[in-house]
């Protein structure tokens, strides 16, 4: 009994006279084309959405601080299908609750044929590349590393993009820190700000920094390239200085630690945005930026570390002295970061809704529950 054909006649005739052996009968009655279309069909209806066929958005990195956030925020959007990267020893803590909800894959950025595998598959219509190695502490002890995983690990995703054929709109997420030594007359820093990183991390994102804009002009890669300030909030790592504040207050708290903080360099300072108005702003960065620009993201309100730290103290209500960890001092720091957004603002309408107290108490109280877990568990 033969198949109906769902093609126009003829389409498909013959095909099966170029097969030296005879193919299975189901494909032999059914036609290869006819086969093809099915499946067309059924990846059609998988990625249907009301109006046309949903985004397919990929991003690296999700199971980290930002990539979690920026997860959360597309995950309320109704017309988008999200695809993250994990690793098999990647943590799922900041994924966990939402795990269900998006399609996961097994990749290595640092392997160049497993990206280009998931690249393949996937075929994405947007990324958002956030993977990274990004404690620039880390990068003074293990330099070799971090220049690896952010500049090969970009590498390996732009030729796999570019020779899969697509041609998705990619975010690139540089960094404050790209702009180094910052003299006194160029504060606030604007996008045109010479780059001077002093850190081997500094190093990398400036790497990858060039590496996109190379892209762009050489293949037509529709690249934009976002340089965050820092961002901090909930699901901060300790080792990040906000985090690490909020964590040794709350074990404090929990009679965990006695009541002294170690602290760093006190007198630096630093450009803070939530990084739920950062997520915000790294997709309309795609939505609404210009393929080949950069764009700073920051609130250009600028805090001294040591203001931070007094500000969780007071919200935290505690008791503390404060004591230098010389471990927790770089060999060279930036002594001033604070930037200019009036280059994205004009260009996404983008503004920082939340503000930076709210921040500090939610962060304290992501470590109050994180404890409370952690000791019921």
């Amino acid at each position: 009994m033969d198949f109906p054909c769902f093609l126009p006649k003829g389409l498909g005739q013959g095909h099966n006279k170029i097969s030296k052996s005879r193919p299975h009968p189901f494909i032999w009655n059914f036609g290869y084309w006819n086969l093809i279309f099915v499946c067309y069909l059924v990846f059609a209806i998988c990625n249907f959405k009301e109006g046309g066929v949903m985004t397919r958005v990929l991003i690296t990195g999700i199971t980290g601080f930002a990539g979690s956030h920026l997860a959360d925020y597309l995950l309320e959007k109704k017309d988008l299908k999200v695809y993250g990267i994990k690793r098999w020893r990647s943590r799922t803590e900041n994924i966990e609750h939402f795990i269900d909800k998006i399609e996961f894959y097994e990749c290595d950025l640092r392997d160049a044929s497993s990206t280009r595998d998931l690249i393949e598959v996937v075929r994405p219509n947007m990324i958002f590349h956030l993977a990274a190695q990004s404690f620039v502490p880390t990068s003074w002890s293990a330099p070799a590393e971090s220049l690896e995983t952010n500049i090969m690990g970009e590498l390996n995703l732009l030729e796999a993009v570019r020779r899969t054929g697509i041609n998705p709109l990619i975010q690139i997420a540089g960094s404050s820190e790209e702009y180094g030594a910052v003299k006194e007359n160029e504060v606030p820093i604007k996008e045109t700000n010479p780059l001077r990183p002093l850190s081997p991390y500094a190093v990398s994102k400036v790497g990858q920094d060039m590496l996109a804009y190379q892209y762009f002009k050489s293949y037509g890669t529709r690249v934009i390239r976002t340089r965050g300030f820092n961002h901090t909030g909930p699901r901060r790592p300790s080792v990040f200085v906000c985090s690490d504040f909020a964590k040794q207050i709350v074990d404090i708290e929990k009679g965990i630690k006695k009541p002294v903080i170690e602290v760093g360099n006190l007198e630096a300072i630093r450009d803070f945005t939530d990084v739920r108005d950062m997520v915000r702003g790294y997709w309309l960065a795609l939505s609404k930026g210009t393929p080949g620009e950069v764009y700073n993201i920051c609130s250009g309100t600028g805090r001294k570390i040591g203001d931070i730290l007094s500000m969780l103290i007071s919200l935290a209500g505690v008791k503390v002295d404060i004591r230098v960890d010389e471990h927790k001092l770089r060999p060279s720091d930036v002594p001033r970061l604070i930037g200019d957004s009036t280059k994205f603002k004009t260009a996404t309408g983008w503004e920082p809704s939340i503000s930076f107290e709210k921040t500090l108490q939610d962060l304290l109280e992501f470590w109050r529950k994180a404890q409370k877990a952690y000791k019921s568990g």
